[in-house]
């Protein structure tokens, strides 16, 4: 495959872009529009971080309890709305159902919602809540005295998984091959990690003092920042939608003519329903291997950002300096996996194969997830303690950026060798399997990884009180989380390798038991 690639485009241009010229209308119009997309992603990633845990009575405490009971629930329903409309609807109305419902929300919270905090939250009856519970179950408590705040943060982790993940990526599974995948995607990636970076120096400056004192319009500069961050936000937002439409109509026209509804399609045994998908998910081992690693993924990530986001908000308790330092995380993040994209992650994957690109991911979490909890739990340890002299930091400083340093590494290879690994998983699949189990996977797998990491956070703040204290236990269970997950990539990699070898393409291994109802491949 290598070699193949390097006497269509020489070495040097099959690493940085292996694009074809002819190929150039299908590419630019999606690479702009994951980027968009991506720019959204990563500034509401870091405002909604600062608005909710810097928020009255809040902290990081209270992530495991929205993503359990909040986004949970919501990402269920959200994913039913999906399956719904696609029933109903053809793929492009039901992106721009999608769009609008997320902007016209953004638009609602800096015109009503924001403004009119102080009469919306109840904060005098959480008052008299919280002093009946115990101290374990406050986070229940600052998500309802600060609802507007949690609504805000569920719509931002929803558009990271219905818009980025189920939208964009379905659409660009449904019309790229597995070979141009292999070229196309690692480029998407470095066109969404320059819109990180972009995100983050632009979150950056929003949320200065310097930018404050130059175009003050209130003496609030968090909810300036917040209106001038939704603001981009909506008109990206716009922007993606009009060039998807662009993209649909001048470059696939046949698609759009052959679109159509799920339903209508006569081809296809199964309707589109919540109940289904994830009956349809247990009958293939493959797909539950792909679920198992994006469950599993978010489970890992999970438990050591909770840890990680509350030693920054001991440093930086203000929502300005909170969105100022992630604006900087995120910055690191788009410089490290624009690297990674450009010469590590496509390179990888057409000289090694899918399964040792798969394992990258899980590697770079255990290692750094070690080192941190290493520097957080040892740092009255003499060793740290010296360290942090020498680095002219206080240890709690040293503990926060070490897990700022995991973070970067491990966001990073996510972007890319973990979401190109695995969208180019999906793509040996037919049309019904592709939809039907990246919506339950992506939509509600995501969710439930995330929940199940809140989950055990939750029941350890119940034994434990604090999620210092807690810290340990939590090292210990995301050791054993990876090993899940490295085992999921290897059972996955050999049903990906043997099925796009070349052989006659056929239905992926089914789960003993499972009746004759079982996805099938498409020609690879």
């Amino acid at each position: 495959m290598t070699t193949a690639i390097n006497a269509n485009f020489g070495r040097l241009r099959s690493v940085i872009w292996p694009i074809h010229r002819s190929e150039f209308k299908k590419f630019f119009p999606m690479l702009l529009i994951y980027a968009l997309i991506v720019f959204n992603y990563s500034l509401l990633k870091a405002a909604k971080d600062a608005l909710l845990i810097t928020a009255p009575e809040s902290g990081a405490a209270t992530i495991p309890y929205i993503k359990l009971w909040v986004i949970l629930p919501m990402a269920f329903l959200s994913t039913l709305i999906f399956t719904r409309l696609s029933n109903r609807y053809t793929r492009e109305k039901v992106f721009y159902i999608m769009m609008c419902a997320f902007l016209i929300f953004f638009v609602l919270f800096i015109t009503v919602l924001y403004p009119l905090q102080s009469y919306l939250h109840p904060q005098k009856l959480a008052n008299q809540l919280q002093s009946m519970i115990p101290s374990g179950l406050q986070g229940f408590i600052a998500i309802f005295r600060n609802w507007t705040f949690t609504l805000f943060y569920v719509m931002s982790e929803l558009w990271g998984t219905l818009i980025m993940t189920v939208l964009f990526w379905g659409f660009a599974n449904e019309v790229t091959d597995v070979k141009e995948a292999k070229r196309f995607y690692s480029i998407l990636g470095v066109g969404a990690n320059i819109a990180t970076i972009f995100a983050g120096q632009i979150g950056m400056f929003i949320s200065s003092k310097t930018f404050y004192s130059k175009f003050a319009l209130s003496n609030d500069r968090w909810g300036q920042s917040l209106v001038v961050i939704c603001t981009l936000i909506i008109v990206s937002g716009v922007a993606t939608v009009i060039i998807y439409r662009h993209l649909t109509h001048n470059v696939f026209k046949k698609e759009i003519v052959d679109s159509k509804p799920l339903q209508d399609d006569k081809s296809l045994d199964l309707k589109m329903g919540m109940r289904k998908n994830f009956a349809y998910l247990s009958k293939s081992k493959y797909l539950i291997c792909i679920a198992l690693i994006v469950v599993t993924y978010n489970i890992a990530l999970n438990m050591v950002e909770v840890v990680w986001k509350h030693q920054i908000h001991v440093v930086y308790p203000y929502a300005a300096d909170y969105n100022m330092y992630m604006g900087k995380v995120l910055t690191y993040i788009g410089v490290v996996s624009t690297l990674f994209a450009l010469f590590i992650c496509g390179q990888t994957i057409r000289r090694f194969g899918w399964s040792v690109s798969a394992y990258v991911t899980p590697v770079i979490l255990l290692v750094t997830g070690i080192l941190f909890f290493a520097f957080l739990l040892f740092r009255n340890v003499g060793f740290v303690g010296t360290m942090a002299g020498l680095m002219g930091a206080t240890p709690i400083i040293l503990s926060a950026h070490f897990g700022s340093l995991q973070n970067c590494l491990s966001r990073a290879s996510k972007f890319t060798f973990f979401d190109v690994t695995k969208e180019i998983a999906f793509i040996p699949l037919n049309k019904e399997s592709k939809l039907k189990g990246k919506a339950a996977i992506d939509g509600v797998g995501s969710r439930l990884g995330k929940s199940g990491g809140s989950l055990i956070h939750q029941l350890l703040l119940l034994a434990f009180g604090t999620i210092s204290a807690s810290a340990p236990y939590v090292a210990i269970l995301f050791t054993t989380v990876i090993a899940v997950w490295i085992l999921s990539v290897k059972s996955l990699g050999v049903q990906f390798d043997a099925i796009t070898s070349g052989a006659k393409p056929q239905a992926p291994t089914p789960v003993k038991g499972a009746d004759a109802e079982t996805p099938t491949f498409a020609h690879v």
